[in-house]
């Protein structure tokens, strides 16, 4: 086998092996979530006609998931357009209609961690007792002050003291703790609610990172994720409308379902295995087998390719990068995959038949006081429940139901995806009669949740900048394959689209389909002359 590096008298001319004979280019695009099917309608729109997207579920949509049970909509996926200036979700979503029955309460500017702003948050201990409203909004003062300040290790250059362990969690446990101990005015209860109030504090950071342990987020790289401005919205009639306007003038033939691929055979001009390949495949054309790319599908089929566009989550990449690709991937860009993070984060959806909370609660926090003085956020397997950080109340009520979101992410997220239902049901009511104090709270009529974690397609939710990691990392899982000099001779075989891929926009749904449109518009102008 040969080196992968591009070779000497290997050509430099993205419209080499046969394209100047004005033939259209083959795309094949991996995976029909919002970056697939965003790259497929540019291309399609652009004029190029020999377009495949291989998707290996029985569905569009990737980790936008909508269940419908009744006459709602529940999300197993993404929930929120994050932000309206500029946003290309939020814009399908306002162009088509799709946010004209969000209400005033599902509509945020600012930080989300809840389905609704209206009513206020339950902060529970494990004894059963409510912490006072005055101590909650001490805390959180207290804790949004420590947030922005690790924002400003990579937004003001800051430099990182080794205490913190460049660690989002392990910074800001330490700061707010001294500053927790060093309060002159609360009582020692007090303080030791507000003590334990970090960790709950921590896991709902865990959800929304998407990693296990804030322990595990840079600290230097935190403040590199972008907040688009505006206000944050819900889409009432669920976010695959959005998945199905992209895919509305994406012809049915161009998406082949249950098509999982088993290995992206590139860079032919330095690889004798392909053309083993090609050789044994009967049905294959001669003009194919001289193809710069083979898509290997595990039904044996193979699809010759000019490019192909990769949309599989970091997850997969993790996972499977070394059987996915041949020749392997270049180092630099393995190392890029193994130093990015991502993990799990799960909803749980109880339904009841009434309400056991009040008509003010919107969410139950869950405080668990012997841990004060924790430093790990892992538990072992049978304690899996601990990391449930909250339940939100779906609101409103006359669309939802009564019914209550959970929140559990990282390793213990995986762990409950091995649980029946019966057990993740019954573990909740427990927790939830535990913390309410109320015994007589029924087990749930109804109990929905995802798997994202154990799920072979996904491997996890969505990516974060792990300890370690920067924003280099995501530019160089991002560049095309096989490298060259500059952008403008790149033959751009393989090239990667996703969340994972945006540096600034990373586990967002409009940094996928910035992700899908950016390795589009690239293809767009390699072929201007010939798409005129």
């Amino acid at each position: 086998m040969q080196s992968c590096e591009i070779s000497a008298d290997s050509t430099d001319d993205p419209l080499s092996s046969g394209l100047r004979r004005k033939r259209q280019p083959r795309i094949v695009v991996i995976g029909a979530g919002l970056a697939g099917l965003s790259a497929a309608k540019a291309l399609l729109e652009s004029g190029f006609t020999d377009v495949t997207i291989l998707e290996a579920t029985d569905r569009i949509g990737g980790r936008v998931q909508s269940v419908k049970l009744g006459h709602a909509t529940f999300e197993l996926g993404a929930t929120w357009i994050h932000g309206s200036h500029g946003n290309p979700v939020y814009h399908l979503a306002e162009d088509n209609g799709l946010l004209e029955e969000t209400t005033d309460g599902e509509r945020s500017v600012g930080r989300i961690s809840l389905y609704s702003k209206n009513g206020v948050a339950y902060h529970l201990t494990n004894n059963g007792q409510r912490i006072p409203k005055d101590v909650v909004e001490e805390f959180s003062d207290l804790y949004n002050e420590v947030y922005n300040l690790t924002q400003e290790f990579f937004q003001r250059g800051k430099p990182v003291n080794a205490e913190s362990q460049n660690s989002v969690g392990v910074f800001t446990r330490d700061v707010v703790r001294k500053r927790v101990k060093a309060d002159p005015d609360d009582t020692e209860a007090v303080k030791r609610l507000k003590l334990a109030m970090i960790q709950q504090y921590l896991k709902v950071e865990s959800c929304e990172s998407s990693s296990h342990s804030m322990d595990e987020v840079s600290l230097s790289e935190f403040g590199e994720w972008t907040e688009i401005p505006g206000a944050h919205h819900i889409i009432p009639c669920g976010f695959i409308k959005i998945v199905e306007i992209l895919a509305r003038s994406i012809p049915e033939s161009v998406i082949q379902l249950r098509k999982p691929v088993k290995c992206i055979h590139w860079n032919q001009s330095v690889s004798k295995e392909i053309e083993r390949v090609a050789d044994h495949n009967s049905d294959l054309p001669e003009e194919d087998k001289g193809s710069d790319v083979f898509v290997e599908c595990e039904d044996c089929e193979f699809i010759p390719a000019d490019h192909v566009i990769v949309t599989v989550s970091l997850g997969v990449l993790k996972k499977r990068h070394e059987s996915l690709f041949h020749p392997r991937l270049p180092e630099e860009k393995v190392m890029a995959i193994e130093k990015l993070g991502i993990n799990t984060t799960d909803k749980i959806f109880l339904e009841f038949e009434e309400p056991f909370w009040s008509s003010e609660c919107n969410s139950i926090q869950f405080v668990w006081e012997d841990e004060a003085e924790s430093e790990s956020l892992t538990y072992p397997e049978e304690l899996w429940y601990k990391k449930i950080c909250s339940f939100d109340v779906l609101y409103p009520p006359e669309r939802y139901g009564h019914v209550l979101s959970g929140w559990i992410c990282g390793e213990e997220a995986v762990i409950m995806e091995k649980c029946d239902d019966e057990t993740v049901a019954e573990t909740c009511t427990e927790m939830l009669r535990k913390f309410t104090g109320n015994p007589n709270i029924p087990k749930p009529r109804r109990i929905l949740r995802s798997s994202w974690g154990s799920n072979p397609n996904f491997r996890g939710s969505y990516s974060y900048t792990q300890v370690g990691s920067s924003g280099a990392d995501v530019e160089k899982l991002a560049k095309p394959l096989p490298y060259a000099e500059s952008s403008k001779t790149a033959p751009m075989q393989v090239m990667f689209s996703g969340e994972a891929t945006h540096r600034k926009y990373y586990s967002t749904t409009h940094g996928a389909v910035l992700s899908g449109q950016r390795e589009a518009a690239h293809l767009i102008e390699m072929y201007q002359d010939l798409l005129q």
